[in-house]
């Protein structure tokens, strides 16, 4: 994410302030929710892989919010085979072959490194 400079004329301070927290809201709002396979607790690993350690799991029926998606270590699930994994939180992965995407390929913006 980047940030561009904004001049600001007659005490916008506020203004800005406030229209900055509007668009943080709506980029926030604009990621979107997908949900895991049903009767699945989904592990959580620190990274995109199953030897990374789990560092959560998640309860049946939860919808997860996909920010990125990188390669990883290969993973069959409910929904197909695949080598895609969802970066859900900063340091939080879950294989994509548990989340219902629609696709089969990638869904949102490579992670960076």
């Amino acid at each position: 994410m980047s940030v561009d400079r904004v001049e600001l004329l007659d005490g916008g301070e506020e203004k800005a302030a406030s229209d900055a927290a509007v668009t943080m809201a709506a980029t926030a709002a604009a990621v979107p929710y997908y949900p895991v396979a049903p009767g699945v607790r989904l592990n959580v690993r620190s990274g995109p892989g199953t030897s990374y350690p789990i560092i959560k799991v998640l309860p049946e029926g939860i919808r997860v919010a996909i920010y990125c998606q990188t390669p990883g270590t290969l993973v069959t699930g409910p929904y197909g085979t695949t080598n895609i994994w969802d970066s859900i939180a900063s340091g939080e992965y879950v294989s994509d072959a548990f989340v219902r995407t629609g696709s089969d390929g990638y869904v949102r913006p490579r992670c960076s490194s």
